[in-house]
């Protein structure tokens, strides 16, 4: 497989969920601003939408959209736990917790790289934004996980996303449970390897 990512994007998670998993894989970076990959290629032919993550299987199939990697990935070893089998009611709610990342806290922060927003604008976005924090704030504060009892692929969804706050101005100050969460899930092996490996690849131009 090749995961075609870009350093601080959301690709990060594929990439953590690849190497809990201990699946092999290439990783390809990918300039997001000239669309070219580091294999030579034209990113828009691997990804017409034109974004990281992209995964590409040894078929030549190319996966596209996070969650729907990440639970791809799961299913590939379904023996180590980080997703309920397909099917049944809890892997539903794995869905909505994935959704839910995606729609309101990923989707949430997009808008605040954006240099063209005014700042008036981007603290509306900040308010609306601490409010879906409080649910996860919630969630964490019961088990240490965004889903279960374990780690599974949403906290390593979950992990990205929240690492985007320290570029974003995202006061984490009143959530304890998400700190301490950012925490924990930075210190397993997969997450330094892969934060490591991303740090120590080569820019594309």
């Amino acid at each position: 497989m090749k995961l075609y990512f870009a350093p601080n994007a959301c690709s990060l998670a594929p990439h953590i969920v690849l190497r809990e998993l201990g699946l092999p894989f290439e990783l390809v970076r990918v300039n997001n601003q000239s669309k070219r990959t580091a294999d030579g290629r034209d990113f828009l032919q691997v990804n017409p939408k034109g974004y990281v993550a992209a995964l590409q299987l040894e078929d030549g199939t190319v996966l596209t959209e996070g969650a729907a990697i990440l639970q791809y990935l799961a299913d590939q070893n379904p023996d180590a736990g980080l997703a309920p089998a397909n099917g049944t009611v809890a892997r539903s709610q794995l869905q909505a917790q994935l959704n839910f990342i995606g729609s309101e806290l990923h989707a949430g922060m997009s808008p605040l790289f954006s240099s063209e927003i005014a700042e008036d604008a981007k603290t509306v976005l900040r308010a609306k934004l601490a409010k879906r924090l409080g649910y996860m704030e919630q969630v964490l504060g019961e088990s240490g996980w965004s889903f279960g009892n374990g780690f599974s692929v949403a906290d390593a969804y979950l992990f990205t996303v929240l690492g985007w706050t320290q570029y974003l101005n995202v006061d984490l100050t009143a959530f304890p449970a998400i700190r301490r969460f950012r925490e924990v899930i930075g210190a397993r092996p997969a997450v330094v390897e892969a934060l490591r490996a991303e740090a120590e690849s080569a820019p594309v131009r």
